[in-house]
Parts: structure tokens; sequence; C-alpha cells
């Protein structure tokens, strides 16, 4: 199971967490890293292309000239694809761009995305953002600086309802806000260094784990405790 330091004030630590093996210590998929990303960009795509045809078009109801005795080649419409300023033939139109995700898949690809932020020593910890309720942008920017000194660029998920560390860290310069757990494989994987309120870590965990058992050992201690039940039912 791993454990984190929790950092306060001047860069010091508040003790320890332990975080949840399912949700930080899972198996890093790139593959599925990369798909999980790819769908996100994809899904943010708008294909606002139009070319109108020649149902688009106004007039064209109208014969231009009687079918025979101009000697010229008969015309239904002004409006064809062949006349100039008719509509276009098999022109683009928007499309659906969108790419599902299934939601164990998406789950799996946040869970390697974290997991490979704590092994390579991106993930922090916070205990809380020192505000006292007031809304600071110097403080807010000092904290990052002591617990991230090295941090070119940051991730901050809070705990939804932080209305002044939200508005503190709104204006700092690459620095990205997020509310836990509503947060994208893509916002951690391009978030840089990733700083998390303990708070927001314990949803993430609770959200995320799926009721399941953190590692192996004690999912196989519950079994074992449930065996003997049986046994004594019959």
């Amino acid at each position: 199971m791993p454990t984190v330091a929790i950092k306060t004030k001047g860069g010091a630590s508040a003790g320890e967490i332990a975080l949840s093996e399912r949700v930080f210590g899972a198996k890093v998929n790139i593959p599925l890293m990369h798909q999980a990303v790819k769908a996100e960009l994809e899904n943010s795509r708008q294909d606002t292309r139009n070319a109108p045809g020649r149902g688009d078009m106004l007039g064209g109801g109208k014969k231009p000239f009687k079918q025979k005795g101009t000697g010229r080649a008969r015309q239904g419409s002004t409006v064809a694809p062949h006349w100039r300023k008719g509509g276009a033939a098999h022109g683009p139109h928007p499309r659906d761009l969108g790419h599902a995700l299934p939601k164990k898949m998406r789950r799996a690809a946040i869970r390697a995305a974290l997991s490979a932020k704590l092994a390579d020593g991106e993930l922090i910890v916070v205990d809380a953002f020192p505000l006292d309720g007031a809304i600071s942008t110097k403080t807010a920017a000092t904290f990052i600086r002591e617990v991230a000194p090295t941090a070119k660029k940051s991730l901050v998920i809070i705990e939804s309802g932080d209305d002044s560390v939200h508005k503190s860290l709104r204006n700092i310069a690459n620095v990205t806000i997020r509310t836990a757990p509503v947060f994208s494989t893509r916002d951690v994987i391009d978030g840089g260094v990733i700083i998390i309120t303990r708070a927001a870590a314990e949803k993430v965990d609770a959200q995320w784990n799926d009721g399941k058992p953190s590692t192996a050992i004690s999912a196989a201690e519950s079994v074992t405790e449930a065996t003997p039940e049986l046994g004594g039912g019959e």
C-alpha cells in the first residue's frame, strides 16, 4: 500500500497518508492511457464544416427554360451543382467525432496515470492550503513553491466547496485547478506535478477504489474468513 508524506506550510511534513494500492499503486498501462487521452481529444473536437447542397440553396424550384426548342441542354434547376452559385455536390457536413470509452477502461487509465505520477515522485499530498478562508493569490503561490520547489507546471486537485482556494489559484500561471474526482487522464498526464489535498485524495480513493480490497492479501483474507461461515451454515 503506497504511503505518502503530507506536506504543510514551509514544506514540512505532518505525518503520512496510506493510499489505496488499487488506485495509486496500479500497473502503468501506457497504451491504455494513450487511448484515454486520444478519446478525450477526439470528444473535444467540433466538426463545424458544412457545404450547402442543392437542397440547402434558395430558389431553383422553377425550370429555367422550357425542355425543348431552345437548342440548349435540358435543365431542371438553377441550384444544381454544375450551375454557378449552385449547391455543392458531396460536400462536407458536420459529423459526430466522439469516441466512447468504456467506464472500466476510463477508470483503469486514470488509476494508471495517478500511479505513474506517484512512482515518479510527482504526486504531493498537502494537508490544506493555509488560507483560512481568505482569498490570497500570493499566499497560494508561495505555498506551491514551498511544497513543490522544482515544479514548472502543476495540477492542483482540491475538494469541492473550497471557493477561497479556487479563487486564489485561478490566476497563477502554469497552475491548473480541478475538483476531485472531476478530472481526466489527460489532466494528470499533462498536469506536471500533482498537488492534491488530503481530503481530495481520500475522496478520489473512495470514488475509484470501487469498494474492492486495496491489496491481494486483504482480498485473500476476506475469502478465508467467509469459508468457515459457509461450512457452518450447512
